[in-house]
């Protein structure tokens, strides 16, 4: 069974206060974005994951999706048979996209319905919050009003996006998530912090997004990778309607109107190591 698990972007972004448990609690929008990888898996008679595409470090135990099928098997125990995975990457790493975690949910929807297990999307969501903050959104794969620490989902019809093309830039360049959350000032502890309802600012006109709808590790990032802040000067002076960092970074997109040259735009960024996507919002779910 082959699918392809999308990425995201965050449309604002609020750090809202640091929790007990050392986590924070968040306010955005998830939208998911057609940029995908290539998801495979078969039954076999043991165990293997297999991942090609773009290279990502570390032991290939602790992937995501190896992590994802270990935890819906001791949930499940037996009726949960042994498969051959293969990941294509395509989406980069570190990149604020959460293709990591989109890889770990599509592997708990797909282990779900090819061995008939019968698991409802709020328990599969439960269990894809264990592995990662934002896996939980892909679960369903529809725009929604994040809450907690971006597990908590009211589903956000976001139908005007579909007319506007989407422009992604990562350049060659880390931004650490632990640094960005260390270095914010959450907005519980600032003096002056108007409070913002994300989905009420959605309903303004996207010109006035600029203005209203922000990513607030902006703050805390591009002082240190000044690079990120010129890419999103840039996506605005090339005739982005709006510009923004998704996640922590390192990711700038830019939406443009459909009838913009978008692929002479994307030459603009395709230098510098640059990775650079054309998306929509346009998702089929699995």
């Amino acid at each position: 069974m082959k699918t392809y698990p999308n990425c995201k972007i965050n449309l604002g972004l609020h750090v809202m206060r640091k929790r007990d448990d050392g986590y924070h609690d968040l306010e955005t929008i998830f939208v998911p974005v057609s940029l995908h990888d290539e998801l495979d898996i078969s039954p076999a008679n043991t165990f293997s994951f297999l991942q090609d595409g773009i290279a990502i470090d570390g032991n290939p135990d602790s992937n995501l999706v190896v992590r994802a099928y270990h935890l819906l098997q001791q949930h499940s125990g037996s009726r949960l048979g042994n498969v051959e995975i293969r990941l294509t990457k395509k989406i980069p790493t570190g990149a604020g996209l959460g293709g990591g975690s989109s890889d770990a949910a599509f592997t708990l929807v797909m282990l779900n319905k090819i061995f008939n297990l019968g698991i409802q999307t709020k328990t599969l969501q439960s269990l894809a919050a264990k592995l990662g903050a934002d896996c939980a959104f892909f679960i369903e794969n529809i725009a929604a009003f994040a809450t907690g620490i971006g597990d908590q989902l009211s589903p956000l019809p976001l139908n005007p996006l579909l007319k506007y093309k989407l422009l992604l830039v990562k350049p060659d360049e880390f931004v650490s998530t632990a640094e960005a959350y260390r270095d914010i000032t959450p907005r519980s502890q600032r003096t002056h912090s108007e409070p913002i309802d994300l989905r009420k600012a959605l309903d303004n006109d996207i010109h006035l997004w600029k203005n209203t709808i922000v990513n607030d590790f902006e703050n805390s990032v591009f002082p240190k990778h000044p690079r990120l802040k010129k890419i999103k000067s840039e996506l605005y002076d090339a005739g982005a309607l709006y510009a923004a960092m998704s996640g922590s970074g390192a990711t700038i997109y830019g939406i443009f109107q459909n009838n913009n040259d978008i692929d002479n735009l994307k030459n603009l960024f395709n230098n510098d190591n640059n990775f650079v996507a054309i998306c929509d919002t346009n998702i089929t779910n699995i």
